[in-house]
């Protein structure tokens, strides 16, 4: 990050200032984001871990449990093809 703030000033497309008031910003939004997360409860393994891993959140979008058609791994040998419905 300190090299593309550094290319930033350089450029002279942001002043640091600007910079300084951006990450003020952002630190409050963490630090919000955060708290509110600590709020909440944790996640239950057996009903949620798989939730949404390949879709969108359904609550907007209901029936939009779709798996890809291809997945790849890394080793494209164990790569796979959803099955046909």
């Amino acid at each position: 990050l300190e090299f593309v703030k550094k290319c930033l000033i350089d450029a002279k497309f942001v002043e640091p200032q600007e910079i300084k008031a951006m990450e003020k910003v952002i630190r409050k939004e963490v630090q919000l984001a955060v708290v509110e997360a600590k709020k909440g409860s944790r996640p239950n393994p057996e009903t949620d871990l798989l939730k949404h891993v390949y879709a969108a959140d359904t609550s907007t979008f209901p029936g939009n449990q779709e798996y890809p058609p291809f997945i790849r791994m890394p080793d494209f040998a164990k790569s796979f093809t959803a099955p046909k419905n």
